[in-house]
């Protein structure tokens, strides 16, 4: 198991809100975690433009990113959403267990344990 932590961005707190829940409920990530409102500078329609965001990381495995990211294509309300993978090179053996039990059981619902991430 390769894990992988996904940085989004969402347009607001509940929008984000509303990804991070869907990613960790469907078990495509074992935890989803929204660091709060950032402003973003970025070329848009050939000029620059800014916003206000909030950005999210998922933790998953590297073989459910595509899968993360074609379900965040598909929730997003952005026409291009950001979701780049970071690969995880080292950690908490526990952690990362704890990481591939939860995302093995996607599409089961089931769940098991409790650890606060």
């Amino acid at each position: 198991m390769q894990p992988v932590f996904l940085y989004l961005t969402a347009e607001t707190r509940e929008d984000a809100e509303t990804l991070g829940r869907t990613l960790v409920e469907e078990r495509l990530a074992a935890c989803v975690n929204i660091l709060g409102n950032i402003s973003s500078y970025y070329w848009w329609d050939g000029e620059v433009q800014q916003g206000a965001e909030t950005a999210l990381i998922a933790k998953t495995r590297a073989d459910l990113a595509g899968a993360v990211t074609d379900r965040i294509r598909e929730l997003h309300g952005y026409d291009c959403p950001c979701v780049v993978s970071l690969p995880v090179v080292g950690g908490n053996p526990d952690f990362l267990s704890w990481l591939d039990e939860q995302t093995e059981k996607h599409g089961s619902g089931a769940g098991k344990g409790n650890v606060t991430q």
